[in-house]
């Protein structure tokens, strides 16, 4: 499933399922740690495989049938991750890591001074940002504006757009004054 079918809800089935369990465990991290909220989840899938297994098991004696384990089909497909998909994914990784402590180094040795302001401000900004949230806060927010937005910028692009038109002029008109 593509990401930008999945946040212009292309297919309200997936999405929902997406959307919900993803912001469902937000909502639980916010509660418990993250240890707790890993074993209920496990412990909630255990108990509904195992309830499955036992019911299909029952299904099959009383019925005197020989179809085998109900999850047969799941316990022979391959869950290796290749080692190319690995190689591909860890460089990719390492890249961007090193590209990212690159420009940190540059900004905290004030390689050039205009670019670390810019970066302070930033950092003083986030302490308040910091302040009135916490990251799941802010995850949970974005997770909501991320599959909010662009369906509401689908159905009413024509007001947005003028709307935002006009706020780039006014900024406009402060900058040249």
């Amino acid at each position: 499933v593509d990401v930008v079918e999945l946040l212009y809800w292309r297919d309200l089935k997936t999405t929902g399922v997406v959307f919900g369990a993803t912001l469902l465990l937000l909502l639980s991290l916010t509660i418990c740690s993250i240890v707790s909220v890993s074993s209920y989840v496990g412990l909630a899938l255990l108990s509904v495989t195992i309830s499955f297994r036992i019911y299909k098991g029952i299904l099959q004696a009383i019925q005197k049938s020989d179809e085998g384990h109900p999850f047969k089909q799941y316990l022979d497909q391959e869950v290796a991750l290749s080692e190319d998909m690995v190689h591909k994914y860890s460089d990719m990784i390492l890249t961007k890591l090193n590209k990212s402590i690159g420009e940190l180094r540059r900004l905290f040795l004030v390689e050039d001074l205009v670019d670390s302001i810019k970066f302070a401000v930033l950092m003083w900004i986030l302490t308040y940002v910091g302040a009135l949230f916490n990251g799941l806060t802010l995850l949970i927010l974005g997770l909501v504006g991320a599959f909010s937005c662009p369906i509401i910028y689908e159905k009413h692009q024509v007001q947005i757009d003028h709307y935002l038109a006009l706020v780039n002029n006014q900024i406009k008109d402060v900058i040249g004054k």
